[in-house]
């Protein structure tokens, strides 16, 4: 093995691949966030083969994604749990002959994954300590630097892929399937007539959601202004979804509960075709981002300093300046002082004076 010094300066850019593993198999929004470096990846090796790996159920949503020759899910809570799965799959991977594995996904079981699939070279991130027991090369993520597009990135350094605070990446491209296009094309066909809204208000993390009463109110006022609300939710998440629309539906037939009647695909090509989007800080926020819907985005126990929020022109974050925020890097289960006023201190108007103009109303 080279010494570690100059494993953090090898260059790779006059090497091509032709079987390229990229293993992320971290939530929605995680996957959505690697796009542009998957397509720059594409760009920098035309001929390679790119295969992505991500969590098992995100795998339709990249099905179409032009770049990819592949996209395999893995049952990380399922029945891929543990290293022992892990080592299994590795195996069979390495018998695919894999010449460049990429893994901006930072656990244990990443590095053994990363090892075991045993491809010549292999780009993780310098930290944790393990990931020099795993990768070849190893680059800086510079988490304090850089917003998590800019950290994936990072990991191209040794194939001369770059992109910095100075030169961001550019917007993804996101390809849906086209059954998914069509779910979409019938459910807004059937729609009346007036701008669309998208409430999303759901989160895997409950401190990250605004309260449901809120997200209510702004329906209201989506209402009265003439437009059409699209409710979304996904499982689990039906109770939510149906407390709002009770709360806002003022029986136009202008509200819409589509709660738990999407796949994620299908969820994103409904997200597409929005005028505006209002969401807390979830993978439904990259969905509609990335696809360049003006959005309205709720941040609580996150901050816009993690490098996870929506950016560009089209999108804004609301919240609030509290000295506990951040609180962590995903959120918790309940806030841990017990007031929850990061999310409860974003007024329902302050949305509506954003989403508005979005709206054009």
């Amino acid at each position: 093995m080279r010494r570690a010094g100059n494993r953090l300066m090898d260059n790779l850019s006059a090497m091509d691949f032709r079987r390229v593993g990229i293993w992320q198999t971290a939530f929605l929004g995680d996957a959505v966030l690697t796009l542009p470096f998957i397509q720059a990846l594409k760009q920098r090796l035309p001929e390679a083969e790119l295969h992505l790996f991500v969590r098992a159920g995100l795998d339709g949503l990249f099905s179409a994604q032009r770049e990819l020759a592949s996209v395999r899910p893995f049952a990380k809570r399922g029945v891929q749990r543990g290293l022992l799965a892990a080592r299994t799959l590795g195996k069979a991977l390495s018998a695919e002959g894999f010449d460049l594995w990429i893994s901006p996904h930072t656990s244990l079981r990443s590095a053994y994954m990363a090892r075991a699939v045993g491809a010549p070279v292999r780009i993780g991130y310098d930290a944790p300590w393990y990931n020099w027991l795993a990768y070849t090369h190893l680059t800086q993520r510079r988490f304090d630097e850089l917003e998590e597009i800019e950290r994936i990135f990072q990991l191209g350094a040794p194939l001369g892929i770059f992109a910095d605070r100075a030169h961001p990446a550019p917007m993804p491209r996101l390809d849906l399937p086209p059954e998914a296009r069509a779910r979409a094309e019938e459910i807004f066909a059937g729609l009346p007539d007036g701008k669309r809204l998208g409430i999303h208000p759901g989160s895997t993390w409950p401190t990250k959601c605004w309260p449901a009463a809120h997200f209510a109110e702004v329906a209201r006022q989506a209402l009265a202004a003439g437009a059409v609300v699209l409710l979304f939710a996904g499982p689990g998440e039906e109770d939510l979804a149906a407390r709002i629309a009770a709360d806002a539906d003022d029986g136009s037939g202008r509200l819409v509960n589509l709660a738990n009647m999407l796949t994620i695909p299908a969820l994103a090509a409904c997200l597409g075709r929005l005028d505006a989007c209002l969401t807390n800080d979830s993978g439904p926020m990259h969905l509609a981002w990335a696809q360049g819907v003006p959005l309205a985005a709720c941040f609580g126990p996150t901050v816009r300093k993690l490098g996870f929020f929506p950016r560009g022109p089209n999108s804004r974050v609301l919240e609030t300046n509290l000295d506990c925020r951040p609180c962590g890097l995903h959120g918790h289960k309940a806030c841990p002082l017990g007031h929850h006023n990061c999310m409860r201190d974003i007024a329902p108007r302050r949305a509506w004076d954003v989403l508005r103009p979005m709206l054009g109303l």
